[in-house]
């Protein structure tokens, strides 16, 4: 879906863009395993491993390694040229997606220290890279009182500005057991970001039909389980409990996002007695403190389709853009929408982020 030349003129610097997805990744393993505790640098970064249904050509774009082979995403200066440079960001919000697995890793302690020892790195090496980059501290959900003193411990770190942590979980995410991390986030004034990636992998669940048999199948099953875990921090009390606290639902598409908060609101309205903590209709939560961002975009068969859609999700409430930079199917801000109404654009592109994140 073409922008026009004149969108592709403001985006490269008549308005603002902040992605809110780019992964970086470390250069090599000894970048997190030297910043371990010497018992636990024999391991190596070992992670847990998935159901093996691999991308059929990898999952990371070849034209963004570097120059000698480096992984894509682990050159500052590869991003700075083919994403920040390239399209006028103002912004980049850094998520290390490999790294999320800690929240599936059978031995919690290990995890632990993986998480702290990659916010020590995002810290080090890629903040002071680039004003433009912004960090997402990573945590083990597995241990929410570890979790919980990891966010305190970082919060406050310059151009810090989300935690994240796996969507992947063995107990849905509005449970009680992880309330000590939202209250730390809610503390800390920032909001909590999940993102996909270990479904299937160490302790995590697999989807709710169960296993899938082809990266096709997983792939397209991870919406299934952002819709399920929005379900239940709004059903389990997550959302009334924390009032401060705010949710961006990274890379689990939106498509979804109308057909669940009809469902909830007209069941709510029967089924409250089960809920009595959600004294309001649940998609008033979900238009006030819920962002989604937009990689994956769904591709209905037409643009007028897709601004319908837009349209029925308040995405210039609710959406932000991401381009989920260097992966195989990362988009392109020039390319992801059709023409847009001035103020949603503004609001997709720069608005929604600015705001979430207070910048």
């Amino acid at each position: 879906m073409d922008q026009s030349m004149e969108g592709e003129s403001k985006v490269k610097g008549q308005w603002s863009l902040i992605d809110c997805d780019v992964h970086c990744t470390p250069l090599y393993p000894d970048e997190i395993v030297s910043r371990l505790p010497a018992y636990f640098r024999t391991q190596g970064l070992v992670l847990p491993g998935g159901p093996g249904l691999p991308h059929p050509t990898g999952v990371r774009r070849v034209d963004a390694r570097g120059p000698q082979g480096e992984p894509a995403g682990s050159l500052p200066e590869k991003m700075r040229e083919q994403l920040l440079d390239a399209y006028g960001v103002d912004f980049a919000v850094l998520i290390e997606a490999k790294l999320l697995t800690v929240g599936v890793h059978p031995d919690t302690h290990f995890g632990n220290e993986i998480a702290r020892a990659h916010n020590d790195w995002l810290r080090e090496k890629w903040l002071p890279a680039d004003p433009r980059f912004l960090g997402s501290m990573l945590i083990n959900l597995l241990d929410p009182t570890a979790a919980a003193a990891e966010i305190r411990r970082v919060a406050g770190s310059e151009r810090i500005v989300q935690v994240v942590m796996t969507s992947a979980t063995r107990i849905p995410l509005g449970d009680r057991i992880y309330w000590p991390i939202y209250e730390a986030a809610c503390e800390a004034g920032l909001p909590v970001a999940v993102h996909p990636g270990a479904e299937g992998k160490g302790v995590a669940g697999q989807f709710s039909a169960g296993f899938p048999a082809s990266y096709l199948e997983w792939h397209t099953n991870l919406s299934q389980n952002f819709m399920a875990q929005l379900t239940s921090l709004l059903c389990r009390g997550a959302m009334s409990q924390f009032p401060e606290l705010r949710f961006v639902m990274v890379e689990g598409g939106f498509g979804w996002v109308p057909h669940l908060l009809w469902r909830l609101d007209k069941n709510w309205k029967g089924l409250r007695s089960t809920v009595p903590w959600l004294d309001r209709p649940p998609s008033e939560y979900v238009l006030e403190r819920v962002r989604f961002t937009s990689q994956p975009v769904e591709e209905p068969p037409s643009n007028d389709q897709l601004l319908e859609l837009l349209h029925m999700m308040q995405a210039e409430r609710t959406l932000m853009f991401s381009s989920d930079y260097p992966h195989w199917d990362n988009d392109s801000p020039l390319r992801a929408f059709p023409r847009l109404p001035e103020e949603m654009k503004e609001r997709i592109f720069w608005k929604n982020a600015a705001e979430l994140y207070r910048l």
